[in-house]
């Protein structure tokens, strides 16, 4: 297939369809690729570039459009521009369908398969093929950018000899692609970053980038179909609202970027929150295409009132022209690839092509019928393998170990104290019987406590714990040697055994402790 990239005439417009690396792409999927002179000028590709990629470059637009299989653009098509298009040529580019129901019906009427690309949905195969969220980052990211340039002011504190310089205070409206992409690229230039956002579920994600999330006190959840926001009550508002005006007094930045699909963009920052705020703080309005978040917003404008500069610019990605074009190009290349490769064909009994597909065979196809929700699979129910059967049952065997650990010693303090009745408080035999008690009660003592610390170690840290005992094992040895060492006129006794079996147990420790202590340090070292 012929696929043609026309030059982007939109105002403003400085992205391209294709860049060298994705002519590349395309040529290895067995497509010829056409480009229109200079439609990568402005975003740094130049014509030459192109051709070494093995791009035809022409400058003949007619032609271009008339020998295409496919075309691949940015803008939507104009009206001179789709009077170029021919029955059964594929159309992809960014068409808004739910704003341009006319432009799909010209579409249709003159047999062209229009696929539009803010429409793929958030489902993990369509991820390499979601503009959208690549754009959208895009954007977060030059916000800051476009508000940094326009502040007065450091974003990040400063200490100086002349004076100490508190940082600057940004609020984002809407913790999507956009908006979390601001709060990470204003965290990283120092400032003091606040994030809301209707959807809770964006919390942890904003708290992981430096932001503080802000809340209402009322319990109600913006989350749409897709990840996407919906609209909320009017209670919900009124507490939202409530909590801006607070914000306006203190921020010194605000970006805005609530989109609700379908729909104009919500007026979230009303004109008497633009003019609470402090003079020479601005308002980045990333929702300026779709009428703009804040009420004094002019699209693709930048305005000055009441001391505070709006930026409503519809171009941010634009600004970004090469980074945002070698995205889009590569969302281009998986676009192709997943309507067939080398032999792209419409199949609408596929999800993601279903739901792209505005106008086909002469019809209008948007919008798409909606998927039933899917219903979560029923576990089944595991047999456990052994391994897991083991983990499973050594909780109940260490207990009943345990149990029967310290009924036994019980029963050997009992026999004890049995045996220090027995013996009577004078003479010999009571001191040796009292003895003989102190010292089981202190064996009993450390064997209980001993366990206990053991068994509540996690079986992580039980090579390092091996080497902290060492400690532990070398007062063994101590009182080893006291008692082996007491051999006299009784010979070995009993007593003797006990302490030279002691001492040897206590060695074999200590040596394997100092062998995995050295062994740890081992794998610390650079080699």
């Amino acid at each position: 297939m012929r696929i043609a990239i026309p030059r982007e005439i939109t105002a403003g417009e400085r992205r391209v369809a294709a860049t060298p690396d994705s002519v590349r792409a395309l040529l290895k999927l067995g497509h010829g690729v056409v480009i229109e002179a200079g439609a990568g000028e402005q975003a740094g590709f130049t014509d030459n570039a192109y051709r070494d990629a093995g791009a035809e470059v022409t400058d003949h637009t007619q032609s271009l459009w008339f020998d295409a299989g496919m075309i691949l653009k940015v803008r939507p098509p104009t009206d001179e521009e789709v009077g170029r298009l021919e029955k059964g040529d594929i159309l992809a580019c960014y068409l808004q369908p739910a704003q341009h129901a006319e432009l799909l019906t010209k579409l249709a009427d003159r047999g062209v398969t229009a696929l539009a690309l803010e429409a793929v949905p958030r489902i993990t195969r369509a991820q390499s093929m979601d503009t959208l969220s690549a754009m959208a980052n895009i954007a977060g990211y030059r916000a800051v950018i476009e508000a940094a340039n326009n502040f007065g002011r450091f974003f990040g504190g400063q200490m100086t000899a002349a004076g100490m310089l508190p940082p600057a205070k940004v609020l984002v409206i809407g913790a999507g692609v956009a908006g979390l992409a601001a709060v990470g690229a204003a965290k990283g230039l120092g400032a003091v970053v606040r994030a809301f956002d209707t959807r809770p579920a964006t919390k942890e994600q904003v708290e992981s980038l430096g932001g503080e999330f802000l809340t209402v006190e009322i319990e109600e959840s913006g989350e749409g179909a897709g990840g996407y926001a919906k609209e909320v009550s009017q209670a919900f508002l009124d507490a939202e609202f409530a909590l801006f005006r607070e914000q306006a007094k203190e921020v010194d930045i605000v970006i805005t970027t609530a989109l609700i699909p379908g729909r104009p963009a919500p007026k979230l920052w009303l004109k008497d929150m633009v003019e609470m705020m402090k003079p020479g703080s601005v308002v980045v309005d990333l929702a300026g295409e779709q009428g703009g978040n804040c009420e004094y917003t002019e699209p693709g404008e930048k305005v000055q009132t009441h001391g505070v500069t709006v930026i409503g610019y519809t171009d941010m990605p634009s600004r970004m022209a090469d980074t945002a074009s070698s995205l889009y190009a590569n969302v281009m290349v998986n676009l192709i690839k997943h309507l067939g490769g080398a032999e792209p064909r419409i199949d609408m009994e596929d999800v993601v092509t279903r739901a792209i597909t505005v106008t086909h065979d002469g019809q209008v196809t948007w919008p798409p019928p909606e998927l039933p929700a899917p219903t979560p699979p029923t576990p089944k129910p595991t047999k456990p393998t052994p391994a897991r059967q083991e983990e499973a049952d050594a909780p109940r065997g260490k207990s009943m170990d345990a149990v029967m650990i310290t009924a036994g010693l019980l029963l050997a303090a009992v026999w004890g104290y049995l045996r220090f009745q027995a013996g009577g408080e004078a003479g010999a035999a009571g001191g040796e019987a009292q003895a003989f008690v102190q010292h089981l009660t202190v064996f009993v003592m450390a064997c209980i406590v001993g366990w206990h610390v053991i068994w509540n170690v996690s079986a992580a840290l039980h090579t390092p714990l091996m080497a902290v005992t060492n400690a532990i094992s070398g007062i063994i040895i101590v009182g080893g040697l006291l008692t082996g060492g007491a051999i006299g006129d009784a010979g070995v006794t009993p007593a003797v055994v006990l302490g030279l079996a002691a001492i040897l147990l206590a060695m074999i420790n200590v040596a394997g402790g100092f062998l995995v202590t050295q062994r740890m340090l081992k794998m610390f070292r650079k080699g």
